[in-house]
């Protein structure tokens, strides 16, 4: 599953209450019980937040988009601005921009997504095999 909408801060703490929601729900913890988010990822089992699996899908596909070819349909589609007559202030962030602050918390460049081992590794798909 790759989810292309943007992830604003709003949205991840949105969707990070669902998850620790769920994860009480599901080992019938109350929050009555004062149990810590952390505590409860650790005895599920859990290392990561679905934030972080978010955003690992979301850098596969665009590491799988660029891969193609330049006249297919969803690497145009990556590529296309629309034509609008700018709102004052601040331009809102775009998905692109939230894909590059992903890429640079995981130190990965523009160009490593031409090797796919490489990007694999870099966005944390895969462990390396020796």
């Amino acid at each position: 599953m790759y989810i292309t909408w943007r992830l604003t801060e709003n949205n991840k703490r949105r969707v990070e209450a669902t998850e620790i929601d769920a994860l009480r729900r599901s080992s019938r913890i109350s929050r009555k019980e004062r149990i810590i988010n952390v505590t409860i990822r650790q005895q599920i089992g859990l290392e990561e937040t679905i934030v972080k699996e978010i955003e690992r899908n979301q850098l596969t596909w665009y590491g799988h988009v660029q891969r193609m070819a330049e006249g297919r349909l969803p690497r145009i589609a990556l590529k296309w601005m629309p034509k609008q007559k700018k709102a004052r202030g601040r331009p809102k962030k775009n998905w692109i921009e939230g894909i590059r602050k992903a890429m640079h918390e995981r130190n990965l460049n523009e160009s490593q997504w031409e090797d796919r081992n490489q990007w694999s590794l870099g966005v944390g798909q895969r462990r390396k095999t020796f």
